[in-house]
């Protein structure tokens, strides 16, 4: 078994040009190269999977189940989808002329992007971690990771896999923090893919602006659900209460606020509060016992949370349940609040934490204006019975994505593209869109040798040419 290297800031460009070299011998190699690669990492997530399921639990307290559901299974599922798809994806597409290139023959080629950085966040580690890595290696690339410091259990342990199965020259793991993510972005590599916080993807997408780098930008924000006044309370609490305090409420597609219709409030905040007991509390313990819920990742990011739910509370919210917090075990309870004033912190930025504001509205119209005063979410939820009324959403907002009736679930389709708009990120990734991210959409035009239609136009410019040229121009 090979020992991880931990690569130094001086050692960074010496790997970047391995990687460059090698990049170039992987873009002639067959499909079947690809799929080796892919193959060894699914053998390696499932030989070591009770080391996955520890190393979460050490990062941030996660129950196996959800370790299993968030974080090993979407990669593996991942994998298994290209496995199947990739020889489809990958094959030239024949596209049809034009009239005025008729007699041509032209496709788009796929070719892979070359070298690429993928800079992971600390909420999923493995998942947000090693699904772009199975894009990358999809598309043919090679590839340098940059996990979070802030989960190094899991850092650790991708460092690990990542030498059992990868030579350094395809893929390789850096460690560190800051200083190490600036380093690396000053290289330039031909994509880089990152998942984080808008103010960081401004960062990033700045600095590959320095080496005209393409980015996918997999962002955040405060991602709306509406339950409206035909919706099915007890139902849409049930799924919300999942969704929300899932991961402890540290998920990009988490609902951040509720708006609810003023004749659904109570009934939806009594069905919240019975479901989070449900789910966290089944022994009469108290949710802090539980071990089906999660942890804050540190104390910095608890600290904030706190500072956030202080705010709240200090400008008129109402605690309708949970705002416990123990510090010494990054504990924050499931919260939810009432009477938010639009100023709060907590209806201003994303939250990223397991507070949930529940803003009650008159009409749709007012909904939608509270949505749209805000930046373009990753994703917007809808739980209603009126088709008048999701038409209404659909039409009046903008948003990554949109799920009707249920949240978070649209992540796992692989058939769908999974991205932000605007501030909430740039580019789609999962599946066959992720694919397209890694890889470069080469369009080739072949031509017959000897005289063709486009000689018309040629040089010198008579009459019978100025005409022609009008011709097409008007009817063309």
């Amino acid at each position: 078994m090979p020992t991880p290297q931990d690569y130094t800031i001086d050692q960074f460009a010496g790997l970047f040009e391995l990687q460059q070299q090698k990049s170039l011998t992987l873009r002639t190699a067959p499909l079947s190269t690809r799929k080796a690669n892919l193959k060894k990492l699914l053998t390696w997530i499932y030989d070591h999977r009770p080391e996955i399921q520890e190393a979460l639990y050490k990062d941030m307290r996660k129950p196996i189940v959800e370790v299993d559901v968030s974080e090993l299974q979407p990669v593996t599922t991942e994998i298994k989808h290209a496995l199947a798809n990739l020889h489809r994806w990958a094959r030239p597409r024949k596209i049809t002329p034009t009239l005025l290139m008729l007699g041509t023959r032209a496709s788009i080629q796929y070719e892979p992007k070359g070298t690429c950085l993928i800079i992971a966040p600390w909420n999923f580690p493995f998942n947000l971690t090693l699904a772009p890595l199975v894009s990358a290696l999809a598309a043919g690339n090679t590839a340098i990771l940059k996990p979070s410091e802030r989960t190094p259990h899991t850092a650790e342990l991708i460092k690990n896999l990542v030498a059992d199965i990868f030579d350094p020259a395809e893929v390789a793991v850096v460690p560190g923090a800051v200083p190490e993510t600036q380093a690396l972005l000053k290289l330039p590599f031909d994509h880089i893919f990152f998942t984080g916080s808008p103010q960081v993807g401004k960062i990033v997408m700045a600095a590959a602006a320095q080496n005209l780098a393409s980015v996918t930008l997999e962002l955040g924000g405060k991602s709306p659900a509406i339950v409206d006044e035909t919706a099915d309370s007890k139902d849409a609490a049930r799924k919300l209460t999942w969704g929300k305090f899932l991961n402890c409420g540290q998920t990009c597609i988490a609902p951040d606020y509720v708006l609810v219709h003023e004749s659904k409030q109570q009934a939806l905040l009594q069905a919240l509060k019975e479901d989070a007991e449900a789910y966290y509390n089944e022994q009469q313990n108290g949710i802090a016992r539980s071990a089906d819920y999660s942890r804050i990742v540190d104390k910095r990011h608890l600290e904030g949370l706190q500072a956030v739910l202080n705010d709240a509370v200090d400008k008129g919210a109402t605690i309708a349940m949970g705002g416990d917090i123990k510090a010494e075990d990054n504990y924050f309870a499931p919260t939810l609040l009432t009477g938010v004033r639009p100023d709060a912190r907590v209806l201003q930025d994303e939250i990223f934490g397991p507070i949930l504001p529940v803003v009650r509205y008159k009409d749709l119209d007012e909904a939608i204006a509270i949505i749209n005063s805000k930046p373009k979410p990753l994703a917007l939820y809808v739980f209603s019975k009126s088709k008048k009324n999701i038409n209404k959403v659909m039409r009046a907002t903008s948003s990554g994505g949109v799920n009707i009736n249920d949240n978070v679930l649209q992540f796992s389709h692989l058939n769908l593209p999974f991205g932000g708009v605007n501030n909430s990120g740039i580019g789609k990734s999962h599946g066959y869109y992720g694919f397209l991210a890694f890889s470069n959409e080469k369009p080739v035009l072949q031509q017959r040798i000897g005289l063709t239609g486009i000689s018309f136009f040629y040089p010198p410019y008579t009459k019978w040419v100025k005409k022609l040229v009008e011709f097409v121009v008007k009817k063309l």
